[in-house]
């Protein structure tokens, strides 16, 4: 899986906080129904809504894994329109293209 070289950094700096950070999001994810599927599809709509573009890449190579085709991808950055506005979608959309053309 590609990590950032920043995260890398972070990690080997800070091992303990990368490490209860690790375990606080599979906490989270383990807390309720989603399936994996689901819950990258909403961190993608997340990441999107922060206009991150390394969280919005991250999203799309985790929802890929989770086994979302590249349509429900599609989808789910289409659906960011109303909420975050045409610039913050379209600029997604390319995130997530860049990724989905690396696959």
């Amino acid at each position: 899986m590609y990590l950032p070289k920043v995260y890398e950094k972070f990690t080997g700096k800070f091992p303990d906080v990368f490490k209860d950070y690790k375990q606080l999001g599979q906490t989270c994810r383990s807390a309720g129904p989603l399936d994996a599927k689901c819950q990258d599809l909403i961190k993608l709509g997340i990441a999107i809504g922060a206009n991150s573009r390394g969280a919005v890449m991250s999203s799309t190579r985790k929802a890929m894994e989770s086994g979302a085709t590249k349509d429900e991808i599609a989808h789910a950055v289409l659906l960011a329109l109303t909420t975050t506005g045409f610039p913050n979608m379209i600029a997604a959309l390319q995130w997530v293209d860049s990724v989905l053309e690396e696959s």
